[in-house]
């Protein structure tokens, strides 16, 4: 049986994606993307993980798609649908990063290039070191942004940057990433991991029904019309009031104590 090319921990609430690829700069070959949508599939539904942290294994975060494979289909003469590959492989990753209720922080310890920066762009947060670099190389080698690239840049970095950024296909290094939105956070490359887990240790001692909430919330509100965004706001205020997490925010505001929240 082959390594495993993904790895989960489960720590203090928060479980911690691995990608483990690290002699190929953590690409993504058919087992790795398969492997992460199962584990992003069972932290998504572990109620004992109420926040996630997503990095790469070694020097680099993830360098997009394994073009090994993609030659060897071709020398062999295997007629490759780049489409139904996205649609495959790549857009149930994204959604269901996105779908999921719980805060994902992207530990970006390196390069993340091309798939492997929309990887990092679908996550709700980025710290980043000074080594990390994004290249939407898709147009390196001909191709388009795909796995969310063209819908997540856009809304980070602005129209104008995200056109300049994909067409170019240039480097983005970390002082410029944090600048223009891309990154949330720039820390010591030693430090990156403690200062990602204390990150998601905080949110997962959140009220996490009310944390994914908001999530959703933010996004719909990226779509819709005011109209359509107060009325998501209603409904998904009505789901928070339910919670336990809600009647423990008030009894301890009340008896001027901090908060215990169980993200029930």
């Amino acid at each position: 049986m082959s390594e495993r090319t993904v790895l989960l921990q489960k720590k203090e609430g928060v479980g911690i994606l691995t990608l483990n690829r690290p002699q190929l700069y953590n690409a993504i070959n058919n087992q790795l993307s398969r492997e992460l949508l199962e584990k992003l599939t069972e932290v998504k539904e572990d109620r004992e993980i109420r926040a996630v942290i997503l990095t790469g294994s070694g020097k680099a975060f993830c360098s997009g798609q394994d073009l090994n494979d993609r030659s060897a289909m071709q020398k062999k003469g295997e007629l490759i649908s780049l489409g139904d590959s996205v649609r495959s492989r790549y857009n149930p990753l994204i959604k269901t990063m996105v779908g999921m209720e719980k805060p994902i922080i992207a530990a970006v310890n390196g390069v993340a290039a091309g798939a492997g920066a929309s990887l990092a762009l679908a996550c709700d947060f980025r710290l980043i070191t000074p080594k990390t670099k994004f290249v939407e190389a898709f147009v390196r080698i001909g191709l388009v942004p795909d796995s969310g690239s063209s819908y997540f840049l856009p809304r980070l970095v602005g129209l104008g940057r995200a056109l300049e950024i994909a067409m170019t296909g240039r480097d983005v290094e970390a002082e410029e990433a944090v600048a223009i939105g891309l990154a949330n956070r720039l820390v010591s490359e030693d430090q990156l991991m403690d200062e990602a887990f204390a990150f998601a240790r905080k949110l997962a001692e959140g009220p996490t029904v009310a944390i994914g909430l908001t999530k959703q919330a933010i996004y719909k509100g990226m779509e819709g019309s005011l109209e359509e965004a107060l009325e998501s706001e209603a409904v998904l205020q009505e789901r928070a009031g339910q919670t336990r997490d809600f009647l423990e925010g008030v009894q301890a505001f009340a008896e001027k104590r901090k908060p215990s929240f169980k993200g029930e």
